[in-house]
């Protein structure tokens, strides 16, 4: 364990593994995704109460659940930074950051977009919409810190304190429904209870879940070898890999 652990801190070698997976996580990505917003968006039925202006959930609760997902997973390769000093981690939250940003505005946006017709408005301050809020500019913020500090290991360092100062906020947002009398409705489903939507709504939603996990794996694989690139520029395997064309 701790030997792949180590092996996992190696840019050379992650960025082999990353090679092997992306185009299996893009393809299966693209499928599984394809599948549950086609069954989702077309073939559904329509919901007793909110008709078929509900459908959007099928891109609102993928792209809520990675934003948070992507958050949680940057908090762990904080520390690992802090703690491990490991160069990967640091990759990682640089090239996952800007896209958790992208994922939680596609939130915000869906959810006003269904907030509309649902409570006859595009935004209120609701807990859960509030600490949605804070969320993007959580990401905003380590994006903008990372780019204000030019010493790399500055930089990691910082970032990882504020991605761990941030990460207080995930338990709000999952729990704000329960916690104060919320406009927004509680959880879809969760993993421990059954799911209260019939069969033929809750499978596709599941598998525009898991599809849009698969790709934010493709992108984030994309956005770190990038990165590895960039930082691992001047040694001898980048420079093998440039002069072999595969870089």
């Amino acid at each position: 364990m701790w030997q792949f652990f180590h092996k996992l801190g190696s840019p050379k070698w992650f960025y082999g593994i990353a090679n092997r997976l992306m185009p299996w996580l893009l393809v299966s990505g693209l499928v599984v995704l394809a599948a549950g917003l086609v069954w989702g968006l077309a073939f559904a039925p329509q919901d007793y109460l909110q008709g078929n202006s509900y459908r959007i959930i099928f891109i609102h609760v993928p792209t809520a659940f990675l934003a948070q997902s992507a958050y949680m997973i940057m908090a762990v390769a904080a520390v690992i930074t802090l703690v491990w000093r490991m160069k990967l981690a640091d990759v990682f939250v640089r090239a996952v950051a800007p896209v958790g940003l992208v994922f939680c505005f596609l939130s915000l946006f869906t959810g006003a977009v269904w907030g509309k017709p649902t409570w006859g408005t595009w935004w209120v301050w609701d807990a859960r919409l509030t600490s949605m809020l804070i969320l993007l500019f959580l990401y905003g913020g380590v994006i903008a810190l990372d780019r204000a500090i030019n010493d790399e290991k500055s930089a990691a360092r910082a970032v990882a304190v504020l991605v761990l100062v941030g990460v207080v906020n995930i338990p709000i947002i999952k729990y704000s429904v329960e916690w104060w009398n919320t406009l927004h409705q509680p959880a879809t489903f969760k993993l421990t209870e059954k799911p209260s939507m019939p069969t033929e709504m809750w499978v596709p939603l599941v598998l525009s879940v898991l599809g849009l996990y698969l790709l934010f794996g493709w992108l984030a694989c994309l956005r770190m070898k990038t990165e590895i690139l960039h930082r691992e520029q001047k040694t001898r395997w980048v420079r093998e890999l440039v002069l072999a064309g595969r870089g």
